[in-house]
């Protein structure tokens, strides 16, 4: 945990920001992965977490704005529970190391509601993403599952996401930690890679440093050499010397702070020249991205940045034809880039995803596109001190996609669909870094990991 004067001043902050109501804060509960005492790994609600601390299942807590008022709602172990799971500290305990005074059991909470909501007060709760916080606030609130994301306080939304996109000090050395995490499973996976084995085995190695750490995957794990389909969780494949390996994977710290960075690498030593150039256009337009980091910059703009220098390059090799900036104004990047640059990271791989992206990632003067490739970008609005995000461009060559927009002749006039028909076999490569913006610009979080062609194939040498 951080100290107990931290979340004190979190919660406090939260109280101005919404000025009157109560909050209701769903902690998580723990989950069966095929009966109920094999349950799958404990994962606390990010928010709970921000804002109390106490990483245990079964609790919920409430802040009352109105009469200054926060309170604790959960139970101590059982004798039978300790002799299975051992003695932990009592919940009274845990709740005085983030500040708050009042604990009750759970069983107090359906009476507490019902109360309030008697009162007229107004009750402000997040959008639900697990079926048992819908069902339990179809029994305390009565309302449908689903009407539950409509009747979500937008107030609260917004206040909790203007709080959590602008990372502490704390923060930001924890998320420092994951992601030198992630860097050593980076370097590890590229060190060990080897012809004859199977992404299985790459895959256990990098999930294994995470949780050496002391923490786990920030995420499933994609590594893969069909890099081509974007979110790749089979590891069922085996390395061929003529394959690249993308691998996109970040470690969770324990206190939860999420690292995600990818990297590409060739099977071999050497990548071969077809894929020495696609890996250069993708390497160029992530520089020329992170350079563009700073306050006041829409993160749209570095997105379109960052596609234009992919046209570009794809334009010396012959793929792409035109103007370059018609062709991404009319979306014809995105058949080889059809995912936005990045997105916000912190307490969620992902940051606040549960509470909408247009909330995190948008804002009224920057709407979100409805364009194929750019409407999947996560975050467009201006950026700030104290944003943590990703800056991940990729190129793809997806058989499926490349079939239908040809037929179609979809952005012809950009595109030459008879030179794109020889990479049809290639995959992807995606290049990922995570950087903080600062007062007057950003910095790139974590030890340097390998990533131009040069350092890979170094390190590629050596490990073979």
């Amino acid at each position: 945990m951080f100290s107990t004067e931290t979340y004190i001043a979190r919660r406090t902050q939260l109280k101005k920001a919404l000025s009157s109501g109560l909050a209701l804060f769903l902690g998580n509960r723990e989950v069966g992965m095929n009966y109920v005492a094999n349950p799958y790994p404990f994962r606390q609600d990010s928010t709970f977490l921000y804002y109390f601390g106490i990483d245990k299942p079964d609790l919920v807590a409430v802040i009352d704005v109105d009469n200054d008022r926060e309170i604790l709602f959960g139970d101590d172990l059982t004798l039978e529970d300790i002799v299975w799971m051992g003695q932990q500290p009592r919940l009274r305990e845990q709740a005085e190391h983030v500040g708050v005074r009042e604990v009750l059991p759970i069983r107090r909470l359906a009476v507490f509601l019902k109360k309030v909501r008697r009162s007229g007060q107004a009750i402000h709760f997040l959008p639900p993403y697990r079926p048992e916080h819908q069902m339990a606030l179809k029994g305390w609130l009565n309302i449908a599952p689903e009407r539950q994301k409509t009747a979500a306080s937008e107030a609260f939304i917004r206040a909790v996401v203007a709080q959590r996109s602008r990372k502490s000090d704390e923060e930001i050395a924890e998320l420092e930690r994951a992601v030198n995490t992630t860097g050593d499973m980076h370097v590890a996976a590229m060190k060990a890679a080897r012809p004859g084995q199977t992404e299985s085995e790459l895959a256990g190695l990098v999930e294994g440093i995470a949780v050496s750490a002391g923490g786990h995957l920030a995420y499933p794990v994609i590594l893969t050499v069909q890099g081509q389909i974007l979110h790749n969780h089979y590891h069922g494949n085996t390395l061929q010397p003529s394959q690249l390996v993308l691998g996109d994977f970040g470690a969770e710290t324990a206190l939860h702070y999420a690292g995600d960075l990818t990297r590409t690498f060739p099977v071999s030593a050497r990548f071969t020249s077809r894929q020495r150039d696609i890996y250069q256009i993708v390497l160029d337009a992530q520089l020329h991205a992170i350079s563009l980091l700073r306050p006041g910059v829409r993160y749209l703009d570095v997105h379109l940045a960052a596609a234009r220098r992919i046209a570009e390059g794809l334009k010396a090799l012959g793929l792409m034809q035109g103007d370059t900036d018609e062709s991404v104004a009319q979306g014809a990047h995105a058949l080889f880039f059809p995912h936005g640059l990045g997105h916000m990271i912190g307490l969620d791989v992902h940051d606040m995803e549960n509470l909408g992206e247009n909330y995190v990632g948008y804002s009224n003067t920057v709407p979100r596109s409805a364009q194929f490739g750019t409407a999947y970008l996560r975050l467009a609005r201006e950026l700030e001190p104290g944003f943590v995000i990703t800056v991940e461009p990729g190129i793809y060559f997806i058989p499926q996609l490349i079939q239908q927009w040809k037929r179609t002749k979809h952005c012809a006039a950009f595109i030459n669909y008879a030179a794109v028909d020889k990479y049809r076999s290639f995959g992807g490569i995606r290049i990922e870094d995570n950087a903080l913006i600062t007062a007057n610009g950003h910095r790139i979080l974590g030890k340097p990991v390998p990533k131009s062609i040069a350092e890979v194939e170094a390190l590629r040498s050596e490990a073979l």
